[in-house]
């Protein structure tokens, strides 16, 4: 298996990406987290989700940081999947209150440049939420070999 052999050859080398995409990781989090706070991102419980994830993810993150246990990468692997999950329901979410703005300001906008003009929108950035399935792909990159099983590190 192709993991074996980066594990026994190239430690050093995956250590050292593992603490870059740790750092990114934080960053990310927290980066994001000021952004949507910064934003007023908490009109409803919808927009209170990826605000709840990033400070779950940062908890996490750190967890595996720390105290590395297979359930702290469990916990985190999780959450990273709902990361990816959250970004689908926040592109629709961004998309549905553009498409409801346009019309209102457009009635006459149809089809392809009702899609357009939605894509373009500032408020809200409709591909905004991508950066939620960013950092939850990020992090499960980051977990990769880190799942321990049955006592050993895999």
């Amino acid at each position: 298996m192709m993991h074996d052999d980066v594990r026994g050859s190239d430690s050093g080398t995956l250590r050292v990406v593992r603490g870059l995409l740790l750092a990114i990781l934080l960053i990310g989090f927290i980066g994001t987290l000021a952004e949507l706070l910064l934003l007023e991102h908490d009109e409803d419980t919808w927009q209170l989700i990826p605000i709840a994830l990033l400070c779950a993810g940062t908890v996490a993150v750190t967890w595996t940081a720390v105290a590395p246990s297979a359930l702290a990468w469990r916990v985190f692997g999780g959450l990273m999947m709902l990361f990816v999950v959250a970004a689908g329901l926040g592109l629709f979410f961004h998309y549905r209150a553009n498409v409801e703005f346009q019309r209102e300001t457009d009635p006459s906008l149809a089809s392809t440049a009702l899609f357009w003009k939605v894509m373009a929108a500032k408020a809200p950035p409709a591909l905004a939420p991508g950066v939620m399935a960013q950092l939850g792909l990020v992090g499960l990159a980051y977990s990769y070999g880190h799942r321990w099983r049955g006592g050993r590190r895999d």
